[in-house]
């Protein structure tokens, strides 16, 4: 199971709002050839995390995928879907038209080289979470063995609102 979050809070290159943002980087997704979309979760919009005062609110989903992709392969489809999305990296955590992060490949579990997997900040983001649990209730997170649903157990409560 192939696991990929997708967020926006920026319109796109081309004046799209972030939902339609999203939506469209699901489209690419599912064209990435050794890669077959399974589900999408429902979309959710989502404070910016961390806080950043006057940055607009997120759109947040998450796709589950099969497939026979490397994880460098599969990182590079995503990057160049971000880039033709007008995807800038200005500073960390910076707003942005369409971010695209590999959350789990299967129980792969290492620390380099790029994409690190499991995804290092993905058991404290409700916003990965919470679409998570509904794509695939009982994951179990490869190197911390818990439950997505103890992961979310674990975590503060956060502003998240289903679109």
């Amino acid at each position: 199971m192939i696991l990929v979050a997708l967020g926006a809070n920026l319109p796109g290159t081309d004046g799209r709002a972030p939902r339609a943002s999203c939506d469209a980087a699901v489209q690419a997704i599912a064209a990435i050839p050794g890669l077959r979309l399974v589900a999408v979760s429902r979309w959710w919009q989502t404070a910016p995390d961390p806080p950043m005062p006057g940055a607009p609110w997120y759109v947040n989903g998450l796709v589950r995928c099969e497939g026979t992709l490397t994880p460098e392969a599969l990182l590079e489809a995503l990057q160049a879907i971000e880039q033709a999305a007008g995807r800038e990296r200005p500073f960390p955590n910076a707003p942005r038209s369409l971010d695209l992060d590999i959350i789990a490949m299967g129980d792969t579990v290492r620390d380099h080289p790029d994409p690190i997997l499991p995804h290092p900040r993905a058991h404290l983001r409700r916003f990965v979470l919470q679409p998570l649990a509904e794509l695939a209730p009982g994951w179990i997170h490869p190197a911390r063995g818990q439950s997505v649903e103890a992961l979310l157990e674990s975590l503060p409560g956060a502003a998240m609102l289903a679109l």
